[in-house]
């Protein structure tokens, strides 16, 4: 058996599938027309990391609502554990679970390179960003042994829905960029009329490096 892990690519579309989920049966991206999604895997029900991450995922559950985008989760436990564990966090931690926990039998897992070779049969900690046109827009790995930072997440879903509409490029750490602030970058000219229209009209350092503050809505 090969250990090639195999997984779609930015840009591409996300694979279709029918999985058994907390909430029920969820057709994937089907039942997510017209939102963005964040599919994110966990080694295992009933793991601390795991619990805290879920418990940050629902506290800023309102945060990607606002944001046009949907959570689901998912690991190779069954659906049984799944919901203790959703109870269990309810009853211990106070926290009402609003999203819903897909119960795979590693085939979503595997389709979607969630299982790595060197560390076990559980599903590593992995993140797909889908847009509402059911296109792949990011992939984030972490190890099993730390926890994700919930906040990065929210802020690429800000970063990519503005890249969209704007069709600009954001800057390392936007909106506290070290050299430009919450300023966004104009994609750089492909031609020299474009170059010096460009620099005439925007702020820069040079011909390839123009930027601008967002219009205020």
């Amino acid at each position: 058996m090969s250990n090639e892990i195999t997984f779609p690519s930015i840009g591409s579309k996300f694979p279709e599938f029918e999985a058994q989920t907390t909430f029920g049966k969820l057709k994937v991206p089907k039942d997510f027309a017209g939102k963005w999604f964040i599919l994110f895997s966990h080694p295992a029900d009933f793991t601390p990391v795991c619990t805290t991450e879920f418990v940050a995922f629902n506290r800023r559950y309102d945060e990607f609502k606002k944001l046009n985008t949907e959570l689901v989760g998912l690991s190779i436990d069954q659906i049984f554990s799944h919901i203790k564990w959703v109870d269990w966090i309810k009853e211990n931690l106070k926290e009402e679970i609003k999203f819903p926990i897909i119960a795979d039998d590693r085939t979503i897992a595997q389709t979607l390179g969630m299982i790595h070779p060197g560390k076990g049969k559980d599903t590593v900690r992995a993140v797909f960003i889908v847009d509402n046109e059911g296109i792949l827009r990011a992939i984030l790995y972490y190890p099993q042994e730390m926890g994700r930072n919930i906040d990065e997440l929210i802020r690429m879903i800000k970063a990519l829905q503005i890249v969209d509409k704007e069709l600009v490029r954001m800057p390392a750490n936007w909106p506290n960029n070290e050299i430009l602030g919450s300023k966004v970058i104009v994609p750089p000219a492909t031609d020299i009329k474009a170059a010096q229209y460009k620099q005439g009209k925007y702020d820069n350092y040079d011909w390839w490096f123009c930027y601008k503050e967002l219009e205020k809505n």
